[in-house]
């Protein structure tokens, strides 16, 4: 790669307006890159799961100036209660912690995919250019850049491209090939769709619960919003779909749902026209490297922990803030930032995926009446520490 003079303009390509992306695009427009998003949605995408910031990402939430923000924006939820999906019953109510959010003592914070977003983007602000959207359709680089062919944009040529485009990567797959050599199955399925708040809750978790097993979440942070769903399955091997037929999922994750009670049968009957619907299963991807030559991957394009312990949010949000710093420390020879991105993040990396595998294969939800079944997610936490790159 070519090395770059001090008084050259850096521009950057982000693919995905993700929590990756985003994040990603703060800290180098801080420190002085050009930032060009591509986002294949309209806009920031509506809906999507609870996500937990915990450690070292609350620190990087707080020298952003943002952690105020994200805690006036978090679930608050007060409290969850585990009810029989069959009779309806309620089989127990827990004021002090909840499956997704945990302990409520704990400095953690639960945001809702689309407010942590928001706030993501409003931060931004039009500082970067958007191009909502599009897509990149093919990308070709040399010693001094990056050739873009997009979907609809004009072609554009850019110093360093950035894929934070998720699991299933369009950067990743163009660079690196594809993802099936990337992935590590879990064995489990899980979607995440809004419905009405048809059961009037507010800040409050619902668990429900079949021959004393889980099988259902539901999530409300205010009563006048609408409720998250969470439904899963297990499947001892990867089940081929088309990832873009949302109506397919939906059949498919209706048909292994078994249809007890009321209230499953109204959720399921919602799901059906829920317009923010994400089905996929649970995975890492594992790479030993994220770059090459002048493409890298940040957050789950290139890392992704999976969602079972609510650590993909922390450490994609610390991996944008290493991968931007580095290179804001290296900009007279970019490699080197790339290289030492890696090098800084690699172990933490490993350490949450390894953390998240082995909880995985341990982790066996049962009957969630007994406090003591209620997993404490706070104990996945990683130590990281920030270099401060005070550039």
């Amino acid at each position: 790669m070519e090395s770059l003079k001090e008084n050259k303009d850096i521009n950057v390509l982000v693919s995905g307006a993700s929590v990756a992306g985003l994040n990603t695009a703060y800290w180098l427009l801080k420190y002085g890159f050009n930032v060009t998003i591509v986002e294949r949605a309209s806009h920031i995408r509506a809906g999507g799961q609870a996500l937990d910031i915990r450690g070292p990402a609350l620190e990087v939430a707080a020298r952003m100036g943002i952690l105020d923000d994200i805690r006036d924006s978090s679930t608050q939820l007060n409290g969850m209660s585990v009810v029989d999906a069959l009779s309806g019953k309620e089989l127990s109510r827990n004021t002090e912690h909840t499956v997704t959010r945990g302990k409520h003592d704990s400095p953690d914070i639960e945001v809702l995919r689309d407010d942590l977003l928001k706030v993501l983007f409003d931060t931004v602000g039009n500082q970067a250019t958007y191009l909502f959207s599009d897509t990149i359709v093919s990308l070709h680089q040399d010693e001094k850049g990056v050739d873009i062919t997009f979907a609809n944009a004009s072609p554009q040529r850019f110093d360093l491209v950035i894929g934070a485009d998720g699991l299933h990567s369009n950067v990743r797959k163009l660079i690196f090939g594809d993802e099936k050599q990337f992935i590590r199955y879990l064995g489990h399925y899980v979607a995440i769709f809004t419905i009405p708040n048809f059961l009037n809750f507010d800040h409050w978790e619902v668990i429900y619960q079949h021959e004393k097993a889980p099988m259902a979440a539901y999530i409300v942070k205010d009563k006048e919003s609408e409720a998250r769903v969470y439904l899963g399955f297990s499947n001892d091997i990867p089940l081929e779909y088309d990832y873009h037929d949302i109506d397919l999922q939906k059949q498919m994750l209706a048909e292994r749902t078994v249809n007890v009670g009321q209230d499953i049968s109204k959720i399921l009957e919602y799901m059906h026209q829920s317009p923010n619907f994400y089905f996929d299963s649970m995975n890492q991807i594992l790479m030993d490297t994220w770059t090459k030559g002048r493409v890298t991957l940040v957050g789950d394009a290139g890392y992704s922990v999976s969602v079972s312990l609510g650590q993909g949010t922390t450490v994609a949000m610390v991996g944008a803030y290493v991968l931007a710093g580095e290179l804001a420390a290296h900009k007279n020879y970019l490699q080197s930032g790339l290289n030492n991105y890696e090098k800084v993040l690699k172990e933490y990396v490993e350490s949450n995926q390894k953390f998240a595998y082995n909880s995985n294969e341990e982790q066996h939800l049962s009957n969630l009446t007994d406090p003591e079944n209620i997993p404490d997610f706070t104990q996945s936490v990683v130590p990281f520490e920030l270099k401060n790159y005070g550039i």
